[in-house]
């Protein structure tokens, strides 16, 4: 199953992480993060690997994740690759972490900030609405 995937992501008080070797340490604020994704070739698979604790550190996703929760995943299924159609629409409404996520493309970021989770969900349901693409939460 192949298609793309947003984390909703629970930082509960302010911290400072170093992601990866190329980024650095990055402070992160409170709240809620939406980083967006896409999985070409095993979705499910993906999305199993963030959820879990044990994990080689690989993404930058992977190096917050050490010092976060997960708390939702929406996702979609299609050949059709979304991640920076999604994106664009998320960094319209909101701040994002420069570089973050973001090194296979052009976008600025793939991780963006909410103060709580209710918004960080609308706004990505939103985004799918934004290019007519169905999407489905995750059942953990």
């Amino acid at each position: 199953m192949k298609g793309c995937y947003c984390l909703i992501i629970n930082i509960n008080s302010p911290k400072t992480i170093k992601i990866g070797k190329k980024l650095g340490k990055i402070h992160f604020d409170e709240g809620h993060y939406i980083y967006v994704g896409s999985a070409m070739n095993s979705l499910m698979a993906r999305i199993k690997r963030h959820l879990s604790n044990e994990k080689k550190l690989h993404w930058h996703i992977d190096y917050l994740l050490e010092n976060a929760e997960i708390t939702d995943v929406i996702y979609n299924e299609s050949t059709r690759k979304v991640e920076c159609e999604l994106s664009e629409f998320i960094a319209s409404k909101t701040n994002g972490i420069a570089g973050f996520g973001c090194s296979d493309c052009t976008c600025k970021s793939h991780l963006y900030y909410f103060k709580n989770r209710n918004e960080a969900i609308e706004c990505v349901l939103n985004a799918y609405d934004s290019i007519a693409m169905p999407c489905t939460f995750f059942k953990k």
